[in-house]
């Protein structure tokens, strides 16, 4: 099958060992996407809920060797952003490995511009500065999810389709659109000081590709329940890909595929792709 070819693809909060991560998704839509550059914007993994009892299996192990193997045998630059479940890499901030870094910041060089790229946690004072609060909420969020899981089971059963509690919540109560609202404009007021004409985050869960004044904020969303990632085409175009829909071109099969067959096309490696490859 032929795989969906871009410049870059930018990804965040994968919560890798949470037990709402859904990581067989992430996993699909890795394998079937050539990029010349991946940006994991923070949360990749949850180190929060691994100290707590988390759960890790192959299909997160899995995740880590797709990525991996675009980074050795596709020739993909990859850069990871510091989250902050997966703060624990800020006693490592910055490294540097040829194609690979972990930093607190990145400015991302595109053809349309220069786009500010960090996770956003900055900006969310509960979290710099009320740790315990933080994971309180954290706690909350994953017995939502629970209860949610639960719920879309029973309306699965019934022959309806996926509804999301959290979701519903966030988009009701008034304090949490304000917060999202006060958190896209500092960032985006970051980004403009920067000298930067686009901004790239994640943190709240909350997809988003849209423009602020002069700046173009991008939010990647999530891989709990949005299940988006943003790509960046050859052209310098920015797209929302929703897995809903990618799974239409891309069906997710029914089990994961043998290891040998991960990534077994003979396709150039992502750093020779260019527009018009076929």
């Amino acid at each position: 099958m032929t795989k969906l070819r871009v410049r870059t693809v930018i990804l965040s909060d994968v919560h890798l060992g949470a037990p709402g991560s859904r990581v067989r998704e992430v996993n699909h839509f890795l394998r079937n996407v050539r990029c010349a550059k991946l940006i994991l914007n923070g949360d990749i993994i949850d180190g929060w809920q691994l100290r707590s009892g988390g759960r890790w299996d192959g299909t997160h192990t899995r995740f880590i060797r797709i990525v991996l193997k675009k980074l050795e045998k596709r020739g993909t630059e990859v850069v990871y952003l510091r989250g902050n479940h997966d703060d624990i890499l800020s006693r490592l901030l910055p490294l540097n490995f040829e194609n690979f870094s972990i930093v607190e910041e990145h400015v991302h060089e595109g053809p349309k511009g220069r786009y500010l790229v960090l996770h956003g946690d900055v900006f969310d004072s509960i979290t710099k500065n009320f740790l315990f609060l933080s994971r309180l909420g954290d706690w909350g969020y994953n017995l939502l999810l629970r209860i949610n899981r639960a719920y879309n089971a029973y309306r699965a059963w019934r022959g309806l389709e996926y509804w999301s509690l959290s979701k519903a919540i966030k988009a009701r109560v008034k304090e949490a659109v304000n917060h999202v609202s006060n958190f896209e404009q500092h960032i985006a007021q970051l980004a403009r000081n920067r000298g930067c004409t686009g901004v790239m985050c994640g943190h709240i869960h909350t997809p988003a590709d849209k423009m602020l004044g002069d700046i173009h904020y991008l939010n990647s969303g999530d891989w709990v329940e949005s299940l988006t990632a943003i790509v960046e085409h050859w052209d310098g175009r920015f797209e929302m890909i929703d897995f809903t829909t990618f799974q239409r071109e891309y069906p997710l099969p029914d089990e994961e595929p043998p290891e040998e067959h991960l990534d077994s096309d003979s396709l150039p490696s992502a750093g020779q792709l260019e527009p018009g490859t076929p």
